[in-house]
């Protein structure tokens, strides 16, 4: 089977990961094709993963791919944040957690659904092919003024009005229906320097409605304090993150998890009787070595944090 996707920081997270006991169970919250999971269970021989993945083709190739562990792996086909949230209450806790918030290359390269521009594909974008909106749906019915706050706060384009402008006068012709479509009228909808930067013009417009379909903002915070509470007492949690949003909101979230004392800064004496629920294990974000980004270009903006929670008794955090 040929692998599309490098998966990234694997030798950082197999260090700050690596289990500490023979039955550990690790879950590997976005599984991709399965790269992180295959490195963690080659190098653990008796560490055990419940890998998740919301597209159930993806899923599939990494089945094939990580059948040589028999029953070392099992797989939940579906979003990460259900999965926490109907873990049973008695079954064993995991003691690793690994979530990448990336989009694997198989998505831009192999999936057929208009995650890229630099193919003519359907304008899809949605991981889960049940998911309620496509990203058609998005830019053929969105108002002009909703569509440019869209594409500023989840793409942070500075030229948003301009395409949201560009784009609601091009579809009263004809409805948006592919990925090149759309990326022609980004590209000649912003100034014609802004057009041969270092970025395709229509990247930013993509990101955010690739955000937007998936709701991948909207869970996130939500998927952190569940999978948080779901970890075992001592155990490891690590994300890896692919640009500035999503990157304050793990780094916020965590850097509140290890506070000993929420009360607001006016407040003389601590009331909240608060303790802190993890230790922070990466002060600053870790990020690829130059030699990983030579070898694997789209490693670049990955950004990975890791906490350990801390124990209180048995209680469930």
């Amino acid at each position: 089977m040929e692998i599309v996707h490098t998966s990234v920081l694997l030798q950082e997270c197999l260090s700050y990961l690596a289990p500490d006991k023979p039955d550990s169970l690790m879950i590997d919250g976005t599984l991709g094709e399965g790269g992180h999971s295959e490195a963690f269970l080659a190098a653990f021989p008796e560490l055990r993963v419940i890998g998740i993945d919301a597209d159930v083709r993806i899923q599939a190739r990494a089945r094939e791919r990580l059948a040589p562990f028999g029953d070392r792996i099992c797989f939940y086909p579906g979003w990460s944040d259900d999965f926490f949230r109907e873990y049973p209450v008695d079954a064993k806790r995991p003691d690793r957690i690994l979530i990448d918030l990336g989009i694997s290359l198989f998505h831009y390269e192999k999936s057929g659904r208009g995650f890229s521009f630099r193919s003519d594909e359907p304008l899809d974008m949605r991981l889960d092919p049940q998911t309620e909106r496509s990203a058609a749906d998005i830019v053929n019915t969105l108002g002009e003024t909703d569509l440019a706050n869209l594409i500023y706060e989840l793409g942070e384009e500075r030229y948003s009005r301009r395409i949201a402008r560009a784009i609601v006068e091009a579809r009263k012709a004809s409805r948006f229906s592919t990925s090149k479509a759309l990326a022609e009228a980004v590209y000649h909808a912003v100034p014609a320097d802004y057009r041969h930067g270092r970025i395709h013009p229509a990247t930013r417009t993509f990101q955010a409605l690739r955000i937007a379909v998936n709701r991948e903002l909207d869970r996130l915070p939500g998927l952190l304090d569940l999978a948080l509470s779901t970890l075992a007492p001592e155990g490891k949690f690590g994300v890896i993150t692919f640009h500035s949003l999503e990157d304050r909101i793990v780094k916020n979230f965590f850097r509140d998890a290890s506070k000993s004392c929420i009360c607001p800064p006016e407040v003389p004496i601590c009331r909240c009787r608060g303790r802190a629920i993890v230790e922070v294990l990466t002060k600053k974000a870790l990020s690829p070595t130059e030699e990983e980004i030579s070898r694997n270009s789209p490693s670049r903006s990955a950004r990975l944090r890791v906490v350990r929670k801390i124990a209180y008794g048995d209680e469930r955090l």
